[in-house]
Parts: C-alpha cells; sequence; structure tokens
C-alpha cells in the first residue's frame, strides 16, 4: 500500500511540475501564480475529463455489465463503479471540508442504490466532481498537512494525502471500467483521440 501511496504522490508531483511555465530566454522568468488548490484543482479535472465521459460512453443497456469470466468472479457491474467512485469522491471530499458525508455510502461503498438509471448515476457521478471541487479550492499551504478526521474510520489523515488517494482511486476505477467498455465494442472517448 505504501508503495502505491508513493507511486500516486510522485505522480501528482511530477504532473504538477509538468504544469509549471518553462522560462525561455527571450523572457525573464514569471512568477508561477498557482496555488496548491488550483494546482489539485487541475489534477481532479483531469480525472474528470476522462471519467465522465468513459461513463457516458456506456449505453443505458450495457450498465449493469460485468464480467464473469477467469478471475472476474464478483466484481463490480459498470453502474456500481460509477456510483462506488462518486460516493467515494463525496467521502473524500466532505473529510477535506470537515463535513458529514452528504451522501450514503451504500452496500460496499456503491452509494445508494436509488440511483439505477444511466441518467441518475452520470447525475450522481458529476455533482460528486462538483463537490470535490468546493473541497479542494480549501485547501492552502496552511491546511495542507494538517490532520483531518480519516474518512475510512479512527485516525486522521492530511487533506494533500486525501487528494492524492482520491487521484488514485479515481484512476484505478477508471482502467477497471475501461476494460468494460472495451468488452463491449466501446472505445473509450479518451482513446479515441
Amino acid at each position: 500500500m505504501r508503495k502505491i501511496w508513493m507511486g500516486a504522490l510522485i505522480l501528482c508531483a511530477a504532473t504538477a511540475f509538468a504544469q509549471q511555465p518553462a522560462a525561455t530566454s527571450q523572457a525573464p522568468a514569471a512568477k508561477d501564480a498557482s496555488t496548491v488548490s488550483m494546482v489539485l484543482d487541475r489534477q481532479i479535472s483531469s480525472v474528470e475529463s476522462e471519467f465522465v465521459p468513459a461513463v457516458e460512453a456506456m449505453p443505458e443497456d450495457k450498465f449493469n455489465f460485468a464480467p464473469t469470466q477467469g478471475e472476474f468472479k464478483d466484481v463490480r457491474t459498470f453502474a456500481e463503479q460509477a456510483r462506488h467512485v462518486a460516493t467515494i469522491n463525496y467521502m473524500l471530499a466532505a473529510a477535506i471540508l470537515g463535513e458529514a458525508n452528504p451522501v450514503t455510502s451504500g452496500e460496499k461503498e456503491n452509494g445508494d442504490a436509488k440511483y439505477k438509471s444511466k441518467a441518475d448515476i452520470v447525475k450522481y457521478l458529476k455533482d460528486s466532481f462538483a463537490y470535490l471541487h468546493k473541497a479542494y479550492a480549501t485547501i492552502t499551504d496552511q491546511n495542507l498537512l494538517a490532520p483531518v478526521k480519516s474518512p475510512f474510520g479512527p485516525g486522521t489523515m492530511t487533506r494533500l494525502g486525501i487528494a492524492v488517494l482520491n487521484q488514485g482511486h479515481n484512476f484505478d476505477h477508471y482502467g477497471q471500467m475501461v476494460e468494460y467498455l472495451r468488452m463491449n465494442g466501446i472505445v473509450p472517448p479518451a482513446s479515441r483521440k
């Protein structure tokens, strides 16, 4: 688990560094106006820009698809994957904000089972990203490493730790959902460019 955290932190740091403007020989280097919350928000926007279109690409009649052959016994359906990511987004954003989770975590953190249709699930997912943007906007240099209550039980985490965990978690499930799309003959939108 520690290797995953370190890898995710390195990935976020490398991506943030790569977004810094390069100095040119023609003009003096400008001061970077980015803040911690802006860098983190760009990262979650990147995740969102791939994740939401992937969910939207799956036809509604395939939303309950889950692979069954091989090592896929008892895996989440496509719809459950999307609801799970949205639910965890809410949990992590609430922890950053120091608020109670505004949604029901549901069985296996798959969210409220009332979200059944594609339209309901896509809206739930989009709303979860909006809540993340709200939470990330509150992260500053001063509170970045301050402990907050862990959303996973006793103990604490830092806001930076939660943000890094969120990035890795979303892309982990995105990778799984890409396989679901491809198993149904659908090229993920991010791969169509």
